[in-house]
């Protein structure tokens, strides 16, 4: 019997998987969906290798773009020929062109030389040959594509934070505030308190909500709300993790 997997990836623990899944969800609502957050270009990621293990030929992996699947064009083109040889389909919502259907479709329409003599068949075979070439350079160039959009944007991101520096801009924040330190430390003690993640069992969504119901005194004796945003909420559950 065969499966089908939706795989979704983000580089930080700071931004959110949603978009993938749902996305993938509402074309194929059946898909086992594999997440993870992992950054570089590297294919030796845990979870995906989680999946490239339990695949067998007639299953089918979801992507809800190509530069989920792979960051780099040449890795990523060589795992798509290894999987689309192994009999896995590949489908990519936002570049259908390449899915493997549509690969196998190009692969089906060569011309057929039963019967040619040595001159026709040699000129039929290079025109499937060449068929073949045009769907592969289609292929890798979707994954080009990606590639260098990706270095664009950390190229962009790099450039701007330089230039914020140069122009006298505080890069992260200050150190040595140790009322920004303490009022760190009393968010990160609700999330290991109310986290299911570690000693608690409420949701993300949940311990957002207690933190930004919760009073503190201030360094000013002042009693405060503690405020906490998305992003700021996975860095410091992101820290615990790592501590």
């Amino acid at each position: 019997m065969s499966n089908t997997y939706g795989y979704c990836r983000i580089s930080t623990p700071t931004q959110s998987l949603d978009r993938q899944e749902r996305n993938i969800k509402s074309l194929y609502p059946n898909a086992i969906i594999f997440k993870e957050a992992f950054t570089g270009r590297s294919m030796d990621r845990p979870i995906w290798q989680k999946l490239y293990k339990a695949l067998s030929a007639g299953d089918t992996v979801i992507f809800d773009e190509v530069s989920r699947m792979s960051r780099d064009a040449d890795e990523g083109f060589a795992l798509y020929l290894e999987l689309f040889d192994k009999g896995i389909n590949l489908i990519f919502l936002k570049e259908s062109h390449i899915n493997t259907d549509v690969y196998k479709d190009a692969m089906a329409r060569s011309i057929e030389i039963d019967g040619a003599d040595e001159v026709v068949k040699a000129i039929i075979e290079g025109v499937n040959k060449g068929m073949k070439l045009i769907a592969q350079k289609q292929i890798k160039l979707a994954f080009e594509t990606s590639q260098h959009e990706v270095d664009f944007l950390s190229q962009r991101t790099k450039e701007g934070i330089e230039t914020a520096r140069l122009n006298g801009k505080q890069i992260g924040g200050k150190t040595g505030s140790t009322y920004k330190i303490k009022v760190k430390a009393g968010i990160q003690d609700i999330i290991k308190k109310k986290s299911k993640n570690f000693d608690g069992t409420n949701s993300d969504s949940e311990v957002i909500a207690i933190i930004n119901a919760t009073k503190y005194v201030d360094a000013k004796g002042m009693e405060q709300t503690y405020h906490v945003s998305n992003n700021t909420y996975y860095k410091y559950k992101s820290e615990l993790r790592n501590s």
